[in-house]
């Protein structure tokens, strides 16, 4: 009933759009600037900058999916038909790890939850199976994140952990 009417005042039912742009600190601009400086001067230097972020969490198991993938002509993947998540499987937390000096890229797929704790350890691993090697003498690693999330600016363990790490 309550449809009907507001189909008949011409609504219809939208998801909302992101088109506004929020107010910008004053110094913006500048702070990206002073952050692709650092990272080139790094990088001229020899010693790794990575870029790192938590992806969109993901269904464990044949579940439709909006991506794509190549197949042979005819043969798409099967998925179930209906998606009723099995709470054995649990969700897939993607967290992705860019090194920009050597255009690589690391994943590690957590089954928990986005955390400081997983992000830093991801970081580790990184390093210890391919930062390393890409990078034998180091002495720095700049890391760039969005701020978001479980690498926050705000959130203590996030920091907590990097100094951990650095400490290793």
């Amino acid at each position: 009933m309550v449809a009907d009417l507001l189909h008949e005042l011409d609504y219809s039912l939208q998801s909302n759009r992101k088109n506004l742009e929020g107010t910008q600190h004053a110094d913006r601009n500048a702070q990206f600037e002073f952050i692709a400086s650092m990272a080139k001067t790094l990088l001229d230097q020899g010693e790794p900058v990575i870029s790192v972020d938590a992806k969109k969490k993901e269904l464990v198991g044949s579940f439709a999916n909006s991506g794509k993938t190549w197949r042979p002509k005819g043969e798409p993947e099967e998925v179930l038909v209906h998606d009723f998540i099995d709470p054995s499987l649990g969700r897939a937390n993607p967290y992705g790890i860019y090194d920009i000096g050597r255009n690589e890229g690391w994943v590690s797929v957590g089954v928990d939850h986005d955390t400081a704790s997983f992000a830093a350890e991801s970081i580790s691993r990184w390093w210890q199976k391919m930062g390393s090697v890409g990078y034998p003498d180091a002495t720095e690693l700049m890391i760039t994140a969005d701020g978001g999330g479980s690498n926050g600016s705000r959130v203590r363990l996030w920091k907590l952990e990097l100094q951990k790490l650095s400490n290793e």
